[in-house]
């Protein structure tokens, strides 16, 4: 009932301190006009004796209870009722560009590559509801997964469908990737332009040179953030089929063209990011996702309402019921 109520003047609650020193001066002042008389019998006198008279301290009970509500009224009660209204002043198109290459297949990473990426990617798009999103496949050429769309179902669902195929011709053509992803975001009209690129590899094929990508991406105001993917050393990668289909895996170096992605994001304004381990490919989507922040306008309107009103009419009624009973029932008493 109270929880929105507030009081502009709340440093005149400092007066209900007159409250007790008027209860004080009122008992002192009693004490003094009440006389003493010894007689030997008060028997001629009960008949005078009113029930009245012993509710005569309600006169200034009235008064004080009074006092109090005046100096609550003047301390101005209002309730206050808050509604807010957001409005996304500043939308970010992202496009991510995933290595779908038989290398993503990796057990570095638990379970492998591609699955770790999928988990913590699914997260990353969960956590950005304002922007507009889409997703690049690339091996050894590119294809766009999704196009950019504020739809997060069909992001997500289209990530989980990401999966090696031997569709697309392998190898990895970073260039390829990062093209296809400038060529979804550069009739963008969003104020902010982001490419997410993912690789654990060298570039080895593809018909566009990585650094022409990358021009492109700056003339067309696309920021690049760059990872790469896998641990330092060995990893176990699969290099090649066994007679029932499955992969074959084997301990391999982990080569990655740490140079390229570092001169790719540089040059872009973006940043560059190396994920070791689950954990650290975590921290790296946690850290663009603060990087990149969509603007919000957030407006609050404030309804105030003042209560004073009826506290100051309950008072006065109070003070008029003391009149009135002063100049009545208790007329002969006071």
């Amino acid at each position: 009932m109270f929880e929105n109520i507030e009081f502009l003047n709340k440093e005149l609650f400092w007066l209900l301190l007159l409250l007790p020193v008027a209860l004080i001066w009122y008992v002192l002042k009693h004490n003094q006009q009440t006389a003493e008389l010894k007689i030997s019998s008060i028997k001629g006198f009960k008949a005078s004796s009113s029930f009245w008279s012993k509710f005569r301290h309600l006169l200034f009970a009235l008064r004080l209870i009074a006092l109090g509500l005046l100096i609550t009224a003047l301390a101005r009660p209002r309730s206050v009722d808050v509604s807010t209204k957001t409005k996304t002043t500043r939308g970010i198109d992202i496009v991510m560009a995933i290595d779908v290459s038989a290398s993503m297949l990796a057990k570095d990473l638990r379970p492998n590559r591609l699955d770790a990426l999928k988990e913590v990617a699914g997260d990353f798009i969960k956590g950005r509801p304002n922007d507009r999103i889409g997703l690049v496949e690339y091996a050894g050429e590119a294809y766009t997964k999704t196009p950019i769309t504020s739809d997060k179902s069909i992001v997500l669902r289209s990530l989980r469908d990401i999966r090696y195929n031997t569709l697309i011709q392998q190898g990895t053509a970073i260039g390829m990737g990062l093209g296809t992803s400038v060529n979804r975001l550069k009739d963008s009209k969003a104020k902010s332009k982001v490419v997410i690129l993912l690789t654990d590899g060298v570039n080895n094929s593809g018909s566009v040179d990585p650094k022409t990508a990358s021009i492109l991406a700056v003339d067309n105001g696309i920021k690049v953030y760059t990872i790469g993917l896998g641990t330092n050393g060995m990893a176990l990668s699969p290099i090649g089929f066994n007679a029932n289909g499955s992969f074959r895996y084997s301990r391999q170096q982990v080569e990655i063209d740490e140079a390229l992605l570092k001169e790719i994001a540089e040059d872009t304004g973006g940043k560059y990011f190396r994920a070791t381990n689950n954990k650290k490919l975590a921290e790296i989507y946690k850290e663009i996702n603060k990087l990149e922040k969509t603007e919000i306008e957030e407006k609050k309107y404030y309804n105030y309402e003042e209560k004073y009103r009826p506290i100051v009419l309950l008072a006065g009624l109070l003070l008029l019921l003391e009149l009135i009973l002063r100049n009545t029932i208790f007329r002969s008493f006071v």
